[in-house]
């Protein structure tokens, strides 16, 4: 019999954490992008949503940084297989930044500062379910992750949650973005592992 430390119990079952099927628990932060990283001084950092009609909002780094700020504490799952558990991050809801935004369009393209794009259904971003973010466990953002600013959606795989973004275009129809047009699926729920077209 083994000599355990007064206390041990091991760790139970219900200790485990949940993962969705076929995810992994990573505890540092793997680094995957698509090409170079942009550098994007935050003096010249611009944010748009652009209807479609045409109608362009925009808001300087100063007047994002004037918005009221969340700190949603998540969990991330890349289509790579790997989870994080329990991110901290602090941004502004796309639900104030869609405050005054009119618009009959049902879906969205994210564009960042760099060409990347990921389409998602425009109620995927409401309702207190996708943020900008631009602090990283009360740090700002590294380029690297995303920084100066990128999207949050945690409840998609993670591709759809656009580092560097620098506006979303309001679409009546749908269109695929950068990885979905490569062959992702076009969604991507981690818990239904949507990870390639016809998943």
């Amino acid at each position: 019999m083994a000599n355990l430390s007064p206390g041990f119990r091991g760790r139970t079952r219900d200790a485990e954490p949940t993962l969705p099927p076929g995810q992994y628990l990573a505890h540092d932060f793997p680094v995957l992008s698509a090409g170079p990283t942009p550098k994007v001084p935050t003096e010249r950092y611009e944010f748009a949503v652009t209807t479609e009609t045409g109608e362009k909002r925009t808001w300087s780094w100063d007047e994002l940084m004037a918005l009221p700020a969340e700190t949603p504490t998540v969990d991330i799952h890349c289509v790579t297989k790997w989870s994080k558990l329990g991110t901290t991050w602090k941004g502004v809801s796309l639900d104030t930044l869609f405050a005054d935004v009119e618009s009959a369009a049902d879906y969205a393209m994210a564009h960042s500062y760099g060409g990347y794009t990921t389409n998602l259904p425009l109620e995927d971003l409401l309702d207190g379910q996708a943020w900008l973010v631009y602090e990283f466990d009360g740090e700002p953002l590294h380029p690297e992750h995303g920084g100066p600013v990128r999207l949050l959606v945690p409840h998609l795989y993670f591709w759809k949650s656009a580092k560097w973004v620098r506006g979303i275009q309001l679409m009546l129809d749908d269109e695929p973005g950068f990885w979905e047009a490569a062959g992702y699926h076009d969604y991507g729920d981690p818990w239904r592992e949507q990870r390639y077209q016809g998943d």
